[in-house]
């Protein structure tokens, strides 16, 4: 890099508990070079700091490189543009919110409450940036679309598209940034085959700037350990939530032990199914055999990945695209079973890494635990296979490197309002083709 690119990252949440993709692509930007801010618009809680990994410490990644602002403060920090930019900024606000209206209150509400931060960060930072980066294409991405249009300059603008989060769900004003963007960053191939069939009528216009980007692991990090793992071990880790499939994964397990097979079950994680999902372990009489251990730390979840014999990912729904506790196990050599849906194939190479499943199936679910439990060989066939994909396919250095290839060669389009193309927007709602 000739010169050091200042790039202004667009998030949710920064800290966050979770997401340990998030810090490691910022990670692998900082060392390509890249002078980074981070503008997150949840409040900052201090306490998640404990979550930031050692390869974004401090000194590292400095503290006052991360921007929050509450709502009122916000608010109260409004200051006039002018009549040009106030004008669009009043129509830009006004589609905004006929879409995400369209969409909810919820949406509707949390798409407001970015604008008045955007409007206070780009008058204070109109002339840092080379280039704006939406890490999600939510309301991190509608906060940075309208940053950007207030700045009125000709940088890039580009967006990731993760998962449900920011585009299976009924996205609020969606179609627009799509339009708007430069990049459109996808983590799996089935996110851009969702965007086709999802907005079929302006695919053709935005097809060329979807790129297939795969969240990678410092493999330094994950030591392939195929030995010393404890017997018939089964772990499965997540949010506690609807979409992962942990009532199917306990089903399964009811089965197993009604065919009087031997087996150990953990689940790490919290949320709002936690209740319900002991109350169904109880149920079905299986709460001596299942562990609740809650959220635990990055550190310790790996550990014990390192000790189970395989890892369960039974998501029934569209939730996360490429699960990040799969390609960790992967590297670690702990064998996967999960579930054949969005960009988990992707992950396992179509099944050559680990066995997948139909999504809800717990009968067939419970065969793949009981197959893998029982034959060591195809355990590690299984993670000698991941291990050397995982290796190839998502090396966080490599991968890094050309997502900052991919936003230094890029220049700024022609999608701006009252081009042929933007206009294509028009319409926008909950029909089918619309966000």
């Amino acid at each position: 890099m000739k010169e050091t690119m200042r790039l202004a990252v667009f998030t949710n949440q920064f800290p966050i508990q979770g997401n340990t993709f998030v810090y490691r692509d910022v990670r692998t930007l900082l060392e390509a070079g890249f002078d980074i801010d981070v503008f997150s618009f949840y409040p900052l809680d201090l306490t998640l700091w404990h979550f930031v990994p050692d390869i974004l410490r401090e000194e590292v990644f400095p503290r006052n490189k991360i921007h929050h602002i509450n709502f009122v403060q916000s608010l109260l920090s409004l200051r006039p543009w002018p009549l040009r930019k106030a004008t669009d900024f009043l129509a830009d606000t006004a589609a905004i919110a006929g879409s995400a209206i369209c969409s909810g209150l919820s949406p509707f509400v949390k798409s407001m409450y970015v604008l008045p931060k955007a409007w206070v960060w780009a008058r204070e930072y109109r002339n840092h940036y080379d280039h704006v980066l939406a890490y999600s294409g939510n309301y991190s991405a509608t906060c940075a679309y309208m940053f950007h249009r207030l700045i009125d300059r000709p940088i890039p603008f580009s967006m990731f598209l993760h998962a449900g989060m920011d585009l299976y769900d009924n996205q609020a004003f969606l179609r627009q940034k799509l339009l708007y963007a430069d990049n459109i960053i996808v983590v799996c191939d089935f996110n851009r085959q969702f965007i086709q069939k999802r907005y079929p009528d302006i695919y053709d216009h935005i097809s060329k700037k979807i790129h297939v980007y795969h969240l990678g692991l410092d493999f330094s990090e994950f030591p392939y350990e195929t030995d010393g793992r404890q017997p018939r071990k089964v772990l499965a880790v997540g949010r506690l939530d609807k979409t992962k499939g942990f009532d199917y994964l306990f089903r399964a397990a009811s089965d197993l032990s009604q065919r009087g097979f031997n087996y150990e079950l953990e689940l790490i994680g919290d949320g709002e199914e936690e209740g319900a999902l002991k109350a169904l372990a109880n149920q079905l009489q299986i709460q001596e055999r299942v562990k609740f251990t809650g959220w635990l730390h990055f550190d310790e979840v790996r550990t014990a990945m390192k000790q189970a014999t395989l890892l369960v990912h039974p998501s029934n729904g569209l939730g996360d695209a490429v699960p990040t506790v799969i390609k960790e196990s992967m590297a670690l050599g702990t064998p996967v079973v999960a579930s054949n849906i969005v960009g988990i194939p992707e992950l396992l190479d179509n099944g050559r890494c680990g066995m997948l499943v139909p999504p809800g199936n717990s009968r067939l679910l419970a065969d793949a635990i009981q197959t893998l439990l029982t034959s060591n060989e195809l355990r590690r066939s299984y993670a000698d296979k991941a291990r050397r994909y995982a290796e190839e396919t998502f090396d966080l250095w490599r991968n890094g490197q050309w997502l900052a290839d991919r936003l230094i060669s890029t220049k700024r389009g022609t999608t701006q309002r009252g081009d042929s193309v933007f206009s294509l927007a028009a319409g926008d709602g909950n029909e089918a083709g619309s966000s």
